[in-house]
């Protein structure tokens, strides 16, 4: 669990984040929602560790992190897990020694331990016998799904995704949002995701939080969003005609 209280953050005189209260659940896909220049990135950011708040504090599991030893800090670094927007994949080094990567960064395990743990993984992902493919030999589903493994190989407590969606057909996009929600249940993993997706919105948004100017707007659940009355949040998930048939079929269904 990851909790957040009364996070600040700002860039000389520009208050980026401004107060934002809130908790992501271990099991859930907890998502990150907000027009261009909300702040989405910067929480994102905040909670990894790569910006440090001004005000306010971020607990994983009671534990602060800017409080952490260097010791500490380490540790924590080995329990979160990253999926990069455009996966961000070493285009030089194999699907196995992309996988592989982390495992040989923080870990003292036998090339044979790593390769076991490296094709559970890619099996989870639906990706087995595709060890010796380079990046550019797959298709942008098929990197992304190299990615989900490569950030699960060491068995993360907190999976952050930026964006897993960015590149993808919508086919292929609903296929990874399955997979990170199947994961993140599975392994009951605190999966946070930050996305502008709204079929992610729609289809895995087990929590919500809206971000408007800096601030918490409004939180909730995918069926929540639906229903709610927040002026700024309607104009942003239903911007279209599609999304706002949708929204009135479902508010007509439940009359």
């Amino acid at each position: 669990m990851i909790e957040v209280k009364n996070l600040h953050k700002g860039f000389g005189d520009v208050q980026v984040l401004k107060g934002i209260t809130t908790t992501f659940y271990p099991g859930k896909t907890n998502l990150i929602i907000g027009q261009s220049g909300s702040g989405k990135t910067v929480f994102l950011k905040s909670l990894i560790g790569l910006h440090t708040p001004e005000k306010g504090t971020i607990s994983f599991d009671g534990r602060i992190n800017t409080n952490f030893t260097e010791e500490e800090k380490q540790e924590w670094r080995q329990e979160i897990g990253m999926v990069f927007q455009g996966s961000a994949l070493f285009d030089s080094q194999t699907v196995e020694d992309n996988v592989m990567f982390p495992l040989k960064m923080f870990t003292k395990k036998s090339h044979g331990e790593m390769l076991e743990r490296v094709n559970v993984v890619l099996k989870r992902v639906k990706l087995e016998n595709s060890n010796d493919k380079l990046p550019a030999e797959l298709s942008g589903g098929m990197q992304k799904r190299v990615a989900i493994a490569r950030a699960i190989v060491m068995n993360p407590k907190y999976l952050f995704c930026d964006e897993p969606n960015s590149g993808l057909d919508p086919r292929t996009a609903i296929v990874i949002d399955k997979l990170i929600q199947e994961i993140t249940d599975e392994y009951q993993i605190t999966t946070v995701i930050n996305t502008h997706d709204m079929n992610s919105v729609m289809e895995i948004g087990e929590k919500i939080v809206f971000l408007n100017k800096g601030k918490k707007e409004w939180e909730g659940t995918s069926e929540d969003i639906f229903e709610t009355e927040n002026e700024a949040v309607v104009s942003f998930v239903y911007s279209s005609n599609l999304f706002k048939k949708v929204r009135e079929a479902h508010l007509n269904k439940t009359k």
